[in-house]
């Protein structure tokens, strides 16, 4: 089993709350393997209207062991009010609040010992947007990121150049989105894609017929399997970092 992260604080009482950030008034929800247990943590952002508990309905899906879920919720159950096309400043203040909630939270995991390098970001439809414009803006470390129907926010797609310290090099991201969407155009996926490969991450990108906006099997199939190779890699690092002199055998 990995290593246990060091904290003292495995419960919500660990989270950042602020009464100038509607979304960061209340702790997210934790959900499947406590914090101080876990093998990997999957930051989980819900679309519009879900709610946080769309997102821990889909965890129960994929049902993992070993994976804590650190699920953040809108205030009023939505990031930002207009549709992701539209100008970025009729989405102000909520958009910036909203990426200011992704890096409130991922910064009190790594305090609680949970450095991004080990955290999936996940997130659907609206959850999806927010996290490509995380993505894109800060080009954070990351365990991986699946991004399910959604893409950057903005009118125009536009160039994303490397900042001095992108950490999306090499990482694993996840890209899925319906041929026809009722909300998010297959063309600003791919050039979401596009745009994350441009910074070095691994991209795989999936499209499918189902016009329904909802997360169907074989997401959650290609979720847990991601998960789960990203669960056992965490395991044989530590393996690896607690007994550095011992030799493996041929395979």
């Amino acid at each position: 089993m990995p290593e246990k992260p060091a904290t003292n604080m495995p419960d919500t009482a660990a989270f950042t709350l602020t009464p100038d950030n509607p979304h960061l008034t209340r702790p997210p929800l934790l959900h499947g393997a406590p914090l101080d247990r876990a093998g990997l943590v999957v930051y989980a952002v819900h679309g519009r209207g879900q709610g946080p508990g769309f997102m821990i309905e889909q965890a129960d899906r994929v049902h993992l062991p070993g994976v804590a879920w650190v699920v953040p919720g809108a205030d009023a159950d939505t990031w930002y009010p207009r549709g992701f096309l539209a100008p970025l400043e009729e989405n102000q203040p909520r958009l910036d609040q909203a990426l200011e909630t992704v890096r409130t939270h991922l910064a009190d995991l790594e305090r609680m010992g949970w450095p991004a390098r080990n955290v999936v970001l996940f997130g659907f439809s609206q959850g999806a947007c927010l996290l490509s414009e995380y993505l894109l803006r800060d080009q954070p470390v990351c365990a991986g990121a699946f991004l399910h129907t959604g893409g950057h926010l903005g009118p125009e797609a536009k160039p994303w150049p490397a900042g001095p310290e992108n950490g999306l090099a090499g990482t694993e991201i996840v890209l899925l989105c319906a041929n026809e969407d009722e909300f998010v155009p297959l063309v600003r996926a791919e050039r979401t894609a596009g745009a994350l490969a441009s910074l070095g991450a691994r991209i795989e990108l999936t499209t499918y017929d189902d016009p329904l906006h909802h997360l169907n099997e074989d997401s959650v199939v290609r979720l847990r399997r991601m998960l789960r190779t990203r669960l056992l890699e965490r395991v044989d690092t530590v393996a690896e970092s607690t007994h550095p002199s011992e030799s493996r055998p041929a395979p």
